[in-house]
């Protein structure tokens, strides 16, 4: 039996945790696996710039995210942060050309660092925006009373730190 879209997001990327920005994006995992993501996007009028195009900030979240579940599709146990990324935009997101995709690729990874690459196509195929980036793994322990930055779960479940 196929898994759900719900359970593959939340394997992928929540762990039961609420990503808020992710939410508010609307974005849908629809692969995790074999160093391979896929991300849909459909922008709604509050992610479009002042040209009408899709805001740059929503396609660089995209590729962030896009890179990061292909990263982590190898290891699910680990999480991982962005140590840096480099974005080209290649041409505009219109919203009148359908969905965008995101297409993340694990380039190459090390015990502690994942190399990286997603692109993403609007609806007719076309590469509008391409990134690289370079993640560390990271263990998921379990958020204390003393962390920082305390996550929104129930207590005694993990955390993405």
């Amino acid at each position: 039996m196929a898994e759900s879209k719900d359970s593959i997001w939340e394997r992928a990327v929540g762990f039961g945790v609420d990503i808020p920005f992710v939410t508010l994006l609307g974005f849908e995992l629809t692969k995790f696996e074999g160093g391979q993501s896929e991300i849909s996007f459909a922008p709604k009028p509050e992610h479009l710039n002042s040209f009408s195009v899709t805001h740059g900030g929503a396609l660089m979240t995209l590729l962030d995210v896009s890179m990061a579940t292909a990263a982590r599709s190898q290891v699910p146990e680990m999480g991982v942060v962005t140590i840096e990324m480099k974005t080209s935009f290649m041409m505009p997101a219109m919203p009148s050309a359908g969905a965008l995709v995101a297409k993340g690729q694990l380039m190459h990874r090390t015990a502690t660092m994942a190399f990286t690459q997603a692109t993403v196509y609007d609806g007719a195929g076309r590469a509008c925006a391409h990134a690289t980036g370079t993640f560390k793994f990271v263990k998921r322990l379990p958020t204390g009373t003393k962390s920082s930055n305390p996550l929104n779960v129930p207590p005694g479940q993990i955390s993405t730190d």
